[in-house]
């Protein structure tokens, strides 16, 4: 029998909540403001997972109140052509947010086209202005999916100061700039990668255990330390035997529930937040613009 009576982070719950406490802040800076906050999301291609996610994102601007400018590119647009309209939607009075649905087809370079986002306006917070500001600790718009993290252990009321914390991933999305917000909170941490040595007894040691590798269930209960915080960034797509598809997260959440005292559910945990987040960075660059920060 368990131990430990492991509760639920739920992300939808709480990225609902966001999203209406948003809804109010929009509704009051419009009255001073005179217009609504924008948001323009890029696409380039027919990537159907894309195409899901970004009407997920339109959904939830109209859901709030935000106005959308979607843009959406030919998977042959040129370069060229995407940075035209990024300097244009820079230049946009009605535009807080712009982002870029990844990923790009191969012959577009992603980073040199991130790096012409004005970094007031770079809704995913990935641009490398945003991400020095994020070392320094300075105020500026986070990487959403690493802030959404963040904002379901503090809404948890998780204690991380003086905790040590186990990120099992180095990606510049994910695992280097939560890393740093964990560091901010006063955590231990170390970054863990394929070519971690024992990578298992390190993760043994993780009072905050997080993944984010891309890797269908490889964090196993045996792995996990009693009564650790484990949370689950990874979205993998599995079948059957029978060829049906499921979501599953970087964790054997079967496993790891009889040993975890907090863990993230996938879908439902960490997913609902990264869009969340990308909502609050576009009214936070809104709002700043006009120094009514919130």
């Amino acid at each position: 029998m368990s131990l430990t009576t492991c509760q639920i982070l739920d992300g939808k719950a709480l990225a609902q909540k966001i999203q209406q406490s948003l809804q109010k802040t929009i509704q009051t800076l419009q009255n001073q403001i005179g217009r609504p906050p924008g948001l323009a999301v890029l696409m380039v291609g027919d990537n159907p997972a894309s195409a899901v996610y970004v009407r997920n994102k339109e959904k939830a601007c109209s859901k709030i109140g935000m106005a959308s400018f979607g843009k959406h590119f030919p998977a042959s647009a040129k370069a060229a052509e995407i940075t035209e309209t990024i300097q244009q939607l820079n230049q946009d009075e009605r535009v807080d947010g712009i982002l870029i649905q990844l990923p790009l087809p191969p012959h577009l370079d992603s980073v040199a086209l991130l790096h012409e986002i004005d970094p007031d306006k770079d809704a995913d917070g990935l641009h490398p202005v945003n991400l020095g500001r994020l070392v320094r600790g300075e105020r500026g718009l986070r990487s959403c999916t690493p802030a959404g993290v963040m904002e379901l252990l503090k809404t948890a009321n998780i204690p991380l100061a003086g905790k040590r914390a186990v990120v099992v991933g180095r990606s510049i999305l994910v695992g280097k700039p939560l890393a740093l917000m964990l560091m901010e909170e006063n955590a231990t941490v170390t970054i863990a990668h394929s070519r971690t040595v024992d990578l298992a007894a390190l993760c043994q040691e993780a009072d905050i255990l997080v993944a984010a590798i891309g890797k269908a269930e490889f964090i196993t209960a045996d792995m996990i330390k009693r009564g650790a915080v484990v949370i689950d960034v990874g979205i993998n797509r599995v079948e059957d035997e029978s060829g049906n598809g499921r979501l599953v997260g970087d964790v054997a959440y079967g496993e790891a529930l009889d040993k975890a005292s907090y863990i993230t559910p996938v879908p439902g945990g960490v997913g609902p937040m990264t869009v969340a987040m990308l909502l609050k960075n576009t009214v936070d660059s809104y709002s700043q613009r006009y120094e009514l920060w919130v």
